[in-house]
Parts: structure tokens; C-alpha cells; sequence
């Protein structure tokens, strides 16, 4: 990245300001803006979200909010209630309170004598889901969002299930919000108030994951702020960007098929990070584009920022399976409007463990053939999935398929005497009967190369008892024929001459997805099942200069000052116990302890997943999540330590989680849940 030191205007910092809520809360916010604002008001931008912008978050906004501010801009990073130095309590993700705290804090800004009266909104993840979910409810002084890494629909396509399928994510998520949700704020910002506001926190936080087990259908509680339900409620302009290696690839082409308001996407191989962060790379100049796109829709700016494609994505070369990629190699295109003209949907049949040639107006619906196929998978396929939402540290990309094929049905074309290039969503329809009421299927697209090395491309999971909506599930009748439309997550992918397109499907994928109550025996009849291609033909206009280089390089202002104290330690283990057939994965996310130079304030920070099973015991299934966070300087010395299981019998989930709070030495807090939760076809 490029440190820009040389800004157009001077930028004033205030790190604490109190915005007061309606119900007599205060949300902490830190603002960055133009000095010249004092008496020539500007737009102002905001950021909301619950990580703690004095200390967790600093260093990130260091990089982009004074770069704003630099531009003529009111840049406000607010903590949510409950989190940070603001006063309240988080307990949940989304709610109607966290969206009319954000409207509030809109509409104070407004009212600043430095603000012009516009206001816009910007964020990652929680950030722009709240982006995206207030500019559903307009509030008057908003006037455009740029949002990355989000999701429309928070029950088909967020971390907690996917297909109607438990992800081991929304542990992982729930781990993470439990730690964060009851860390205490900073004495030297809110004074003695600390302990008293940090044991609020502590009295009425639960495990979040109890009330995500509690709602395994699509229901009013994931309809709520899921803009999905009505695309019309937006009525600003919307600036959309995601990664393919990201778990949120799919939103960003959502919004613009469906908004009918001023849009703009961009997509690159990005994993869970900012395009101007982005990795695996190439990063883009992506604050450059949030001048021009604030410039034209805060200040009226005629920059041609609407001018071109409305998506320009990463096609994606092929590479060969690796958990981490430093680089993708790949090549800028670019898409008019979206759907897009250029790409057309090639249908393939499913034949004995071969991908056919694609269906045509002459041999459509010809293939009579009925041969059946089965597949009983084994808890091990899955092992080398990587994570539902990548964050390329520690490395948690896929790796090489081969070992999960084995377990898995596979069909394969013929070697490609053509590149094929895809862009959108694959799709495999299914003809299935099954041996027990509740089943799944993992479907995998890979690229194989000449050497047998298989590259994960995309995948899809559905629970079949949600086959036609995850709103009212139906247990399945065995050995009852079933159609069936398994939708793999959006990519942009080329495959070259001389490798092969393989799909593989699995009836497990452990740990990713948690598996169903039994083993199952899937059955795939032939000739009725195929796999639809979103096929893209190489067009001219992507070799151009314009298209082939369409972003500036990436850019930020200097980085907060921190000094590492202890070492960081990342690590993604597999093991196996050929004894007691026991198999683990294990996940260490350790940033070590870092201290913040400029309020002298030592924080570490470790969490630890573990997923295990026993042979084939589907109910033997477990994952932990066990978080540690400490706060330090001079007298001041805190730890929260959390930890979080979730396992299963064929009728339950069980959830064991203890919350634990110390200062100094001395325990100050202690509180354990033991809860089970029917599953419901799950």
C-alpha cells in the first residue's frame, strides 16, 4: 500500500465524542474532519460497528478516515451500544434498537454545525449490513452507502446457515461476538464509570448461538433487516464490492440485478478485507473510488463516476490448490449491466461419473438413460474445506480435493480442447432419494489439472428437506424420488486447455457444515441430473488498457503506531487418531499482545476453534470456541476468557458456555449456560 502523507485538506482528530440515543444511552464515537469544516461544513460518512475503534479497529482506520477526512469529508467511526467506550449492552446482531441508534446517529450529524446536512454510510461485514439495512429505512439525511463484504439475505446467505445447513461459522461467529460483547471500556476514556459499565455487560450478555439454534427455518426473526425481502426500500445509491474467496460472494450481483437505484459493483479474489487491503491481491485503489463515488453523490461532483460498466470483476486464472495465495493471477472484466448479455447458461448432463457435452435445442431432454448412482460419505470429507468466510490468516482456503473426492461421487468432462471461462452462479439439479428423512448434499466445482492436483472453485450445500424453501421444511420419505437444485456460490473462473471441470458430491462436509443426524445414502439418478455453466465468452474490450487497469494502486494515510510485545501465532491443524479414530481440526488465531503507542494500552488477544469427531458417529460431533482477551496499562489489568460448545445427539444440539472476567489475578465474574435446542430437520 501507498502511504499519502499530502492531502488536500488539513485534518482535525477527536477520538472520543458522546452522541446521545433517544432512550438516554451514549454511543463513543471518533471523528475525523477537515479543519476548514469550522466554517465551511462538509458531508459526513459514517462507520458503525461493534469492534472498538479505540484499540481493535485503530490501526484499519487509521489507514482510510483521515484519507477521507483529507478529501473534504466528516468521517465518524461509532461503536455500537454495548461495545467499546458506548454505554449499553449488545445482546444480538441486527436489532430494530442497533438500526434507530444508527438513524439517530444520522440525523446528529446532520445537525452539526460542520456537517452540511448529508450524510453517507460505509463499512465491512457488520458495517455494511448496517449500511445496507438502514439505507432500507431512509432516513432523510442519507444520501449514498459503499459497502463490502455483506449479505441481502441474513438466513440463505450469512455465516449461520447455508442451504438450510448448520455452518460451523455461526459458532465461530457467536465465539467471537461473546468475547467482544463483554470486554470492558477504557477508564482513561469514560472514567470511573469503567467497572460499572463493563459489569452491565457481563450480567446480561448470553451466547449468542443459543438464539441462532433457536430459529433453523427462515423466519421473521432472519426476515428482519434481510433486504432481500424488498429490494424497493432502498432508495440510494449503492456502491457494492466483494472477494470470491470471501463467504459474501454472492450479494454484491444480487443488488444489482434487483435495486433500481444508482449502482456500481466490483468483485476481485479478495478474502474478507477491503478491496484497498485486499488479499489474496491484486489490492485496489479503493479509497480512490470512495472520493470519486462520495465527490459525485455528497457534493454533486460531475466526474463520470456512473460512466462504464456497472460490474467489473476478477476472472481468475487457474492455480494450483494451496490454503494461502499471496496473489491471484487474473485480468480485470467488465459486465454493462447484470445480468449480464455476454453470459449464457450451458446445461450439462450427468452420465456415469462424466460431465457430458452441454444440452443443445437438438438433443435437449434426449438423454434417457437411467443408471443410478450412490454415495455414502464419510465425517473426513470436508476436512480440507477451509473456512465458510475466508480471512487468508491463518491460511484457510480449501486445499487440494483429491483426498475429499475419495469419498465423494465425482463426475468429470473430458479433457477441455477450449478455455471455458464461468462468471455467476453454478447450479447442479438433482434427481435423489435418499435412506433417512434428513439429508444434505455438498456439491464442489473443481479445476483439475493435467498432474491430478484439484483446485477448488466454488461450492453450494442444501439440506434436501428444505428443497423448496427454508421456511417450512419437510422430512424426506426414503427411497421417495426427489428434484432437487443445489446453488453454488458465485465465482469468476477460467479453466484451461488441457485441464478438466470436475464436480464432486458428498453427503457430509465436516467441519464447514455440521452434519445430519444420521449417516446417509444418497442415490443420483442419471440423465435427469445435470450441472448448469454460466458460461462468458472472452470478449475484445476486456484486453483494453481501461478495463485490463481500471484501478489507481492502493493508497492510504499512515498506519497508528503499535509496538508487538509478544509474538503472534496462527495455525490450521488436521489430526487423526487411528487408535480411536478420532479426527480434529484445529484453528489458533493469536494476534499476541500488542501495545497501542499512542494511549499506552497493551491488549492480547487469542481464540482458539476446534472441531472433532469420533469414526463415523455423526453424533459424536463437536466444536469449540474458546476466546481470550486482556486489557493493560499501568493498574488497569483485565481478562475476559470465553468458551463455547456446541454437540448433538440425533434430537438435539447441546450448548455448554462459560463467561469468566478477571481483574488482575481475581476472578470478578463467573456465569455458565447448559441449553439444548430440538433440531428441526437439521
Amino acid at each position: 500500500m501507498r502511504t499519502v502523507t499530502d492531502l488536500p485538506h488539513q485534518v482535525r482528530e477527536e477520538a472520543h465524542v458522546l452522541i446521545p440515543m433517544s432512550d438516554g444511552v451514549r454511543l463513543s464515537a471518533h471523528v475525523w474532519r477537515p479543519v476548514s469544516s469550522d466554517g465551511e461544513p462538509v458531508p459526513a460518512i459514517l462507520e458503525y460497528i461493534p469492534y472498538r475503534k479505540r484499540d481493535l479497529t485503530s490501526v484499519r482506520d487509521s489507514l482510510h478516515h483521515p484519507y477521507l477526512a483529507g478529501h473534504g469529508y466528516a468521517c465518524v467511526r461509532v461503536d455500537l451500544r454495548g461495545t467499546g467506550d458506548s454505554e449499553g449492552v449488545l445482546t444480538d446482531e441486527y436489532l430494530e434498537r442497533e438500526q434507530r441508534d444508527a438513524e439517530e446517529v444520522l440525523a446528529w450529524l446532520a445537525q452539526r454545525p460542520w456537517c452540511d446536512g448529508g450524510t453517507g454510510m460505509m463499512g465491512i461485514s457488520w458495517g455494511a449490513f448496517a449500511a445496507l439495512q438502514v439505507a432500507a429505512r431512509r432516513p432523510p439525511s442519507l444520501k449514498a452507502i459503499a459497502i463490502a463484504s455483506f449479505t441481502d439475505d441474513r438466513y440463505a446467505d450469512d455465516m449461520h446457515y447455508m442451504g438450510g445447513v448448520l455452518l460451523s461459522d455461526s459458532l465461530a461467529e457467536a465465539g467471537t461476538m461473546f468475547a467482544y460483547g463483554t470486554c470492558p471500556p477504557d477508564p482513561e476514556v469514560v472514567g470511573d464509570r469503567w467497572r460499572d459499565m463493563w459489569h452491565e455487560r457481563l450480567e446480561h450478555t448470553r451466547p449468542w448461538v443459543l438464539e441462532w439454534l433457536r430459529h433453523q427455518r427462515r423466519d421473521d426473526y432472519w426476515r428482519h433487516a434481510s433486504v432481500c425481502e424488498d429490494y424497493a426500500a432502498v432508495q440510494c445509491p449503492v456502491l457494492a464490492s466483494s472477494g470470491w474467496a470471501d463467504g459474501y460472494s454472492n450479494a454484491v450481483t444480487r443488488l444489482l440485478a434487483h435495486l433500481d437505484v444508482p449502482r456500481k459493483g466490483m468483485i476481485g479474489p479478495w478474502s474478507h478485507k477491503f478491496p484497498h487491503l485486499g488479499e489474496p491481491g491484486p489490492a485496489i485503489g479503493y479509497l480512490q473510488e470512495l472520493v470519486r463515488w462520495w465527490d459525485h453523490w455528497l457534493k454533486g461532483a460531475d466526474n463520470g463516476v456512473m460512466d462504464g460498466p456497472m460490474l467489473r470483476t476478477w476472472m481468475q486464472d487457474s492455480v494450483p490448490p494451496s490454503t494461502s495465495y499471496a496473489e491471484r493471477p487474473g485480468r480485470w472484466v467488465a459486465e454493462p449491466v447484470w445480468p449480464s448479455p455476454h453470459v449464457r447458461e450451458r446445461v450439462h448432463p450427468l452420465t456415469r461419473h462424466r460431465i457430458g457435452e452441454p444440452e443443445t435445442g437438438e438433443n435437449s431432454g434426449k438423454n434417457t438413460e437411467r443408471g443410478l448412482l450412490t454415495v455414502q460419505s464419510p465425517l473426513s470429507v470436508g476436512q480440507f474445506a477451509g473456512k465458510w468466510a475466508s480471512y487468508n490468516a491463518p491460511p484457510d482456503l480449501p486445499y487440494d480435493q483429491r483426498e475429499e473426492d475419495g469419498g465423494s461421487l465425482v463426475f468429470e468432462t473430458e479433457t477441455l480442447a477450449e478455455p471455458v471461462e464461468i462468471l455467476g452462479s453454478p447450479r447442479v439439479d438433482l434427481e435423489v432419494s435418499v435412506d433417512q428423512p434428513v439429508a444434505m448434499v455438498a456439491a464442489r466445482l473443481s479445476d483439475v489439472a493435467p498432474d491430478g492436483r484439484a483446485t477448488r472453485v466454488t461450492y453450494g450445500l442444501l439440506n434436501l428437506t428444505r428443497r423448496d424453501g427454508g421456511d417450512a421444511p419437510t422430512a424426506l420419505e426414503p427411497g421417495r424420488r426427489y428434484r432437487a437444485s443445489v446453488h453454488l456460490n458465485s465465482v469468476a473462473q477460467a479453466f484451461p486447455a488441457g485441464h478438466r471441470i470436475r464436480l464432486s458430491l458428498s453427503t457430509s462436509y465436516w467441519p464447514l457444515a455440521w452434519p445430519p443426524p444420521r449417516p446417509v445414502l444418497l442415490s443420483v439418478h442419471e440423465g435427469t441430473s445435470t450441472l448448469a455453466l454460466p458460461v462468458r465468452p472472452m470478449l475484445d474490450h476486456d484486453a483494453t488498457p481501461s478495463e485490463a487497469h481500471p484501478f489507481g494502486p492502493s493508497e492510504g494515510t499512515p498506519a497508528l503506531r503499535t509496538t508487538q510485545v509478544t509474538p503472534p501465532e496462527q495455525q490450521w491443524e488436521v489430526r487423526r487418531e487411528l487408535v480411536t479414530y478420532g479426527s480434529v481440526l484445529e484453528i489458533v488465531k493469536d494476534a499476541g499482545t500488542v501495545r497501542y503507542d499512542d494511549i499506552d494500552l497493551e491488549v492480547g488477544r487469542r481464540a482458539v476453534e476446534r472441531y472433532g469427531v469420533v469414526a463415523d458417529d455423526f453424533t459424536s460431533a463437536t466444536g469449540e470456541s474458546t476466546w481470550t482477551m486482556r486489557f493493560h496499562r499501568d493498574d488497569w489489568d483485565t481478562e475476559i476468557v470465553t468458551h463455547t460448545e456446541l454437540s448433538c445427539d440425533e434430537r438435539d444440539f447441546h450448548v455448554s458456555a462459560t463467561l469468566d472476567a478477571y481483574e488482575g489475578p481475581r476472578r470478578v465474574f463467573s456465569r455458565t449456560w447448559n441449553e439444548s435446542v430440538p433440531r428441526d430437520l437439521l
